[in-house]
């Protein structure tokens, strides 16, 4: 009786807080200064000192424990043939609640901060082909620049010389340096970690993952590895409190191409390439392939390195999963859901 008194109360507790999750949404600015720069900069950082120094995922293990409760509370109503549906129906809302307060308190609010070309100063709106055209040839020049000073022939593919845990410990070397253009963007008590469940996530479509209950950045670690680079950068710009997808690839630009590293810079340049060279084949499929055309044999070798390993992993199951990611995007504000990826391009022109 006791237990379905407290799980009633979290029923109740559930409904106050999506209410106060849709109000405090229309405040941007409130957001911004009370809770991004000031209770999640707590939260964040104590969850990566806590657990940062760890070397597997906690998130991971935390995740398996739940899946396991989740599986023997349906072995559970099944058993007792579904004769104590009102409790059930507590249960459920009651953990629901739980979740949701921490979801949003640990992390979820970001969602709904200042967006990030209002803090670069960015101005937004629309762009010519032109200038599109014209980024687009400044990007495959410095690829190309990057590339041949590695392997000295532009019909080679590059290696990444390093281990995985030296990226992930690399990774922050490129903030640093951007946070001193930006220093809203700095970094401290890095948490970057292979997830344990890299080959399901190879199977749902995703190359990393922030885990918002423990703060640590999760990196599927069966991507190739000429791609860690920019997918750790990536989601440390969600532990640093950029939820928004878009702004969170952006950021990991940023930080790529801030590095002294030159593995580090391809990482960036080349995820940078892929979205612009996209949207300039909407406008003019033409002027695309000319362009294309310009960049190194040996790039086209690790893209499609890149491109056979996620072929490996397609199955039916994945548009589902990446459905479902892009109602949770359109639930937190972000209108295109998935596609909202592509406003990237509009942030990368307008910012240089």
């Amino acid at each position: 009786m006791n237990d379905d008194l407290l799980a009633r109360y979290l029923s109740y507790f559930l409904i106050v807080q999506i209410l106060f999750v849709q109000y405090i949404s229309r405040f941007p600015e409130t957001i911004e200064k009370y809770y991004s720069n000031g209770v999640y900069k707590v939260i964040s950082l104590f969850y990566r000192s806590s657990l940062g120094w760890i070397t597997f995922s906690i998130g991971d293990l935390i995740y398996g424990v739940f899946l396991f409760l989740f599986i023997r509370f349906i072995y559970i109503i099944f058993r007792d043939e579904f004769t104590e549906l009102r409790s059930y129906f507590l249960s459920i809302c009651g953990t629901l609640s739980v979740l949701y307060f921490l979801f949003y308190f640990s992390w979820g609010l970001n969602y709904y901060r200042v967006p990030l070309a209002d803090r670069l100063e960015i101005s937004k709106g629309s762009y010519t082909t032109k200038q599109l055209h014209s980024f687009t040839e400044k990007t495959i020049l410095k690829i190309n620049q990057l590339h041949f000073s590695i392997t000295k022939n532009d019909t080679l593919a590059f290696q990444v010389p390093y281990k995985k845990k030296e990226i992930y410990k690399m990774t922050k070397i490129g903030y640093k340096n951007l946070s001193q253009k930006h220093s809203f963007l700095k970094y401290k008590a890095a948490s970057i970690k292979s997830s344990l469940f890299s080959t399901s996530l190879s199977y749902m479509g995703f190359a990393g993952y922030l885990n918002p209950f423990t703060g640590e950045a999760q990196v599927n670690s069966k991507i190739p590895i000429y791609t860690f680079a920019f997918t750790a950068s990536h989601e440390v710009a969600h532990q640093i409190g950029y939820a928004a997808e878009n702004e969170a690839n952006f950021i990991g630009y940023l930080a790529t191409t801030s590095h002294t590293d030159p593995y580090f810079q391809l990482a960036g340049h080349i995820t940078a390439l892929k979205y612009i060279l996209n949207e300039l084949y909407k406008r003019d499929a033409d002027l695309y392939k000319t362009t294309l055309s310009k960049l190194n044999k040996g790039i086209f070798k690790n893209l499609k390195a890149s491109s056979i390993f996620w072929n490996k992993y397609e199955n039916p199951f994945e548009p589902i999963f990446k459905k479902g990611y892009s109602t949770y995007l359109k639930v937190n504000k972000q209108k295109d859901g998935i596609k909202s990826y592509s406003y990237m391009v509009d942030l990368l022109i307008h910012y240089h």
